[in-house]
């Protein structure tokens, strides 16, 4: 008889661990190749596509028609301390490239509301300055018969909360807006993985984002029997999701509990060991932690998904 029983709490045991595994990951398992894969933030908001989509996380959503557009002028390859070489316009404001876009052939996707959160640079009068290769340059005709610039093909936006020279605030926005490099790719010092682990001088190994960004875990959400993000509204406007990652694109993060769900708004977020995973809007360069232990609810995540320093973890 104690044979018996010891074999039949085996048996539920294991249909328990079983239970809890297939749970966590029912939403689709490890990402598709088809999934989007940015290791950045995912966009606050409805996950439809197209020009609709194309505010980023800034919840930033007029309806109003976009003001004309400031001339391009002399663009020049200016050097920024997080990005490396971006190119700039003539009042020294970084340009931008739309995921959602095509470069060949060139076709912007960002119209409408898009376009004053994004407003399109002009082609007319834009020069090759320094670091500029004057071949690169071309431009497209917009849905609205205007003609925007081109680098390497892409579209060029600028991004309306970038005020003065040097600011950059649209990188990584909604996983989609990247600072342009001179060459038409993506602006970047490095070539990190979607997630990966970096040695912070106060924390340990604590994993970051595509764009070495902190990444965090919010106490008051759920891992088990499945994944609940908590933060909703103005908290994920503070907190940006972290966008789906394939799990090959991540180096040194546990792959148990690697994976994506979709959130009660639509949006697609990442999760390590099933936990949500977020950035933080207060961190402006690569190696900064200013979210950790805010409200004693948000700490850094360790590799295998553990906040890090959160009492009782």
């Amino acid at each position: 008889m104690k044979t018996s029983w010891r074999t039949a709490s085996m048996v539920v045991t294991a249909a328990s661990v079983l239970a809890l595994t297939t749970a966590c990951g029912q939403d689709n398992g490890t990402p598709s190749s088809a999934a989007q894969n940015v290791g950045a933030t995912a966009p606050a908001g409805s996950p439809t596509t197209g020009a609709g989509n194309g505010y980023g996380a800034d919840g930033n959503q007029g309806t109003g028609s976009p003001a004309p557009a400031a001339p391009a002028g002399k663009l020049t390859a200016d050097t920024n301390p997080n990005l490396g070489k971006v190119v700039t316009d003539g009042t020294g404001l970084t340009l931008y490239r739309f995921d959602q876009d095509t470069a060949n052939p060139p076709k912007s996707n960002c119209d409408g509301a898009c376009a004053t959160t994004w407003p399109p640079v002009p082609a007319d009068d834009a020069t090759a300055g320094a670091g500029i290769d004057k071949s690169l340059l071309g431009e497209v005709t917009r849905a609205d018969g205007t003609k925007q610039l081109t680098i390497g093909g892409w579209p060029a936006y600028r991004y309306a909360k970038d005020t003065k020279t040097g600011d950059a605030k649209g990188q990584g926005v909604g996983g989609k807006w990247f600072a342009l490099a001179p060459n038409g790719k993506k602006a970047s010092l490095t070539s990190l993985p979607g997630l990966s682990v970096r040695k912070d001088p106060k924390l340990g190994d604590i994993v970051v984002d595509r764009n070495g960004m902190t990444v965090y875990r919010f106490l008051k959400d759920k891992a088990w029997p499945k994944s609940v993000s908590n933060c909703t509204g103005a908290c994920l406007e503070k907190w940006p999701a972290v966008g789906i990652v394939k799990a090959d694109d991540t180096k040194g993060v546990q792959k148990k509990g690697l994976m994506g769900f979709t959130r009660p708004d639509g949006v697609r977020q990442m999760t390590v060991d099933c936990w949500p995973v977020y950035t933080f809007s207060g961190d402006n360069a690569p190696g900064d932690t200013n979210g950790q232990g805010v409200g004693g609810t948000w700490y850094a995540v360790a590799p295998d998904g553990k906040p890090v320093g959160a009492p009782g973890h």
